[in-house]
């Protein structure tokens, strides 16, 4: 192969480039200065947010939903970048390669150990926020729709609903996840007993290797498109866009929510819901919204069981399926709401009967706090017994919160290795354990060792070997000893909690697509030799 004297030149100005960036600018200039050197736009000096900007720290705070990695004790980015076009995202790639920085990404802002725009592992580091790559195309005749990372899931609700009302698509029930990290730990809902999770219904997907390279499915192969889909976020590349398939839904579908305190029998009606959840019609989802008294409440204080659910179909038909499968619940028609998919998915979400569908359009969070989340799979239903010693350890702290949310329907019937998510057949629920306070550091200890003891309590009650959990509910305490656990013999501790054996599977992938572990966090995927 002959290469021309121009070749060689023109290598030698990027290596001396890359040299100069490196020793005579500060990081910010050196950075921008290389972005603009390697995209196929103009990159303006105002996506690029750093600590000296007045915006910095409203720009980071954003979409960050749990301020215990805001605190100023928690490393902050060097700064912030927010592309505006595709190959803005592949020149921070390029770039961050070459000036050797560390980089984080992140669409929502969920991640719940705040491993999208914090660094507990190394610094300097910089966060590229996907939030204005926010674009949604629907394709009602084609059953589909492209969406971009940036864009929330009740951004895609909303604009599937533009389009029709008895189209959807079943994902998260929290209407401000960034659709790019959502899709990539799995993203249940509403509507997994009857079409599986959204990572299940991706047709392609648009992602930045670490190259810097643009990958459709045909471009980056099966066995790269089939660890994006439930592998965890921020492991392979930078997801740019998701080609979701959407689903019908009927014009007319019902929910409900109907409450039981301790003194109503909530515990042997719970007791009964585990026995039923996951063998119900799969156009019923019923989970279970478990929250104890605040401190306010000195006096009667009480656990609350929440039987907050969806129902495909009109409330004659619930009616009937409820009779013949939960009769116990005491469901009536007055308990059940008619309504449209979009104002379901507004229901199920929590908020007021009143918000209209444009709200969704709001695209962040209402309210943010400092918490800490753990999750479980349950096989076997739970005595009553332990679940009376349960609520005796909820009582005990300030207004906790458990989510169940049951299996079974079309969860059982896909098999868990057609994507890394593999908690399918043989679970009844999911369970997610959730404590916040308001007070920062001054109780936090508190507060994590309360959740740490139950999480220990519920050991015998819950999945084994591996005892498993929810990628999507980061938990960094489930390494051993070391809080980072990043090699590849330290990794399989929390690895096979989250993908069970699909987690080597993984690893090949990622020791093929990502040799040089370019993208990495505290729980990322590792490559075989880190």
């Amino acid at each position: 192969m002959m290469f021309s004297s121009n070749y060689f030149l023109t290598v030698l100005s990027v290596i001396l480039l890359s040299a100069s960036l490196t020793t005579s600018y500060p990081l910010q200039k050196s950075f921008l200065y290389c972005l603009s050197f390697n995209s196929n736009f103009s990159v303006p000096s105002s996506t690029v947010y750093t600590p000296n900007n007045s915006l910095f720290s409203s720009v980071l705070q954003s979409s960050a939903q749990n301020l215990r990695y805001l605190l100023p004790s928690v490393p902050k980015p060097e700064f912030i970048f927010t592309p505006l076009y595709e190959s803005h995202v592949q020149a921070a790639v390029i770039c961050s390669k070459r000036l050797r920085i560390h980089l984080r990404f992140r669409s929502g802002g969920h991640d719940y150990e705040g491993l999208s725009y914090a660094s507990e592992i190394e610094t300097p580091f910089i966060v590229v926020d996907l939030s204005k790559l926010r674009s949604i195309n629907v394709d009602i005749k084609g059953n589909s729709a492209w969406v971009q990372a940036g864009a929330t899931i009740g951004e895609v609700y909303y604009r599937i609903y533009q389009k029709s009302n008895i189209h959807g698509f079943p994902a998260g029930l929290c209407s401000s996840l960034g659709v790019g990290g959502h899709i990539t730990g799995g993203a249940y809902g509403s509507m997994m007993r009857k079409y599986g999770l959204g990572a299940d219904n991706v047709l392609d997907a648009r992602i930045v290797d670490a190259c810097g390279r643009v990958l459709d499915r045909a471009a980056m192969g099966e066995d790269l498109f089939w660890a994006i889909r439930g592998g965890g976020g921020a492991s392979f590349g930078i997801i740019l866009a998701w080609k979701i398939k959407l689903v019908p839904v009927p014009a007319t579908v019902t929910v409900f929510t109907v409450s039981k305190t301790l003194e109503q029998g909530a515990t042997k009606l719970l007791y009964r819901w585990q026995q039923v959840a996951d063998k119900l019609d799969e156009n019923l989802f019923i989970r279970v919204l478990i929250q104890g008294a605040s401190a306010a409440q000195k006096v009667n204080r009480t656990v609350t069981t929440s039987y907050n659910a969806l129902f495909l179909g009109s409330a004659d038909k619930l009616l009937q399926v409820m009779q013949n499968s939960f009769p116990e619940l005491g469901l009536t028609r007055k308990d059940c709401i008619a309504t449209s998919w979009i104002k379901s998915v507004i229901y199920i979400a929590g908020f007021p009967s009143n918000t209209t569908p444009e709200f969704l359009l709001q695209g962040k969070s209402l309210g943010k706090s400092y918490f800490k989340a753990k999750s479980d799979f349950v096989q076997t239903p739970i005595p009553i017994t332990a679940l009376e010693g349960l609520w005796r350890r909820f009582l005990t702290e300030d207004g906790p919160l458990m989510i169940w949310n049951p299996y079974g329907g079309m969860m059982s019937r896909i098999p868990e290795n057609q994507i890394p998510f593999p908690h399918r057949q043989g679970n009844l629920f999911m369970i997610q354990y959730l404590t916040g306070w308001l007070d920062g550091d001054n109780s936090a200890r508190k507060h994590l060792d309360w959740i740490t003891s139950l999480y220990n309590y519920m050991a015998p009650y819950v999945s084994k070997f591996p005892r498993a959990a929810y990628v999507n509910y980061r938990d960094l305490d489930l390494g051993i000893n070391n809080k980072f656990n990043t090699s590849f013999y330290q990794a399989r501790n929390w690895g096979t909690k989250y993908f069970k054996n699909n987690f080597y599977r993984l690893v090949r992938v990622k020791s093929k697509v990502d040799p040089g572990n370019l993208f990495r966090h505290e729980q990322s995927i590792p490559t075989f030799s880190h």
